[in-house]
């Protein structure tokens, strides 16, 4: 089994992998879409938008054309706007696995297709902008995929795919490090993406708890942290 514990460079995936952000985007997207016009039926399971970015997730989940994803798009994120922290709370015991890394002297980073803008407002709410030693959001809604996203880290990072780890809870996390030659731990937890999604995409390894990924990302060091603390 690929040992990920060396790896100096890791990448987190932001909704569903660093913060518990379901609710809010489930709420919000089904918002926009009735008041666009689908009906509930045709509404179904909404948290398939969690993962690919907008617009192209109303494209590729309801068949939306172009020109009406970006006006859905839109109006989603007049009213995401309107949020505040209740919208993104950090799954527990993230905060600590952060501190961990960076203690480890890992470079912390965020790959996200989340826009910038709002994700700099979340990690600011939560108190963790600072935590992050590099924040790589979506820049507009042009479109730029997650390995684009990844290959970014990469290059501001000064690493190699031999260096780095990807973290994610759906496909397109997983498709995405691939692309760029990056492993990809997969998660659970967020609610998103599960087990067959996760490995069946090539995710190297799927964890369903904060604490086993503290485990992969960090081998021994996490061990004598936690006996540290138990101390």
């Amino acid at each position: 089994m690929l040992d990920l514990s060396d790896r100096r460079v890791v990448m987190f995936d932001f909704d569903g992998t660093v913060a518990d952000t379901k609710a809010s985007i489930v709420s919000t997207a089904t918002r926009a879409l009735t008041e666009f016009g689908l009906s509930e039926d045709e509404l179904g399971d909404v948290s398939r938008l969690i993962g690919p970015p907008f617009p192209e997730a109303f494209q590729q989940v309801y068949g939306l054309s172009a020109a009406d994803a970006q006006l859905v798009t839109e109006c989603y994120r007049s009213i995401y706007a309107t949020l505040g922290v209740e919208a993104w709370p950090l799954f527990e015991g993230m905060r600590e696995l952060v501190r961990e890394l960076r203690a480890a002297h890992k470079t912390v980073c965020v790959a996200t297709s989340k826009r910038q803008h709002i994700l700099d407002k979340a990690l600011t709410d939560e108190g963790m902008y600072d935590a992050f030693d590099l924040k790589v959001g979506k820049p507009s809604d042009e479109p730029f995929s997650k390995a684009q996203t990844i290959a970014l880290v990469l290059d501001l990072t000064g690493a190699t795919a031999n260096d780095a780890v990807m973290v994610g809870d759906r496909h397109h996390d997983v498709d995405g490090a691939i692309a760029c030659g990056v492993p990809c731990v997969g998660v659970t937890y967020g609610g998103t993406g599960d087990y067959a999604e996760l490995a069946g995409a090539g995710a190297c390894r799927v964890v369903d708890t904060v604490a086993q990924l503290a485990e992969v990302l960090l081998g021994s060091a996490h061990e004598s942290a936690s006996v540290g603390v138990q101390q």
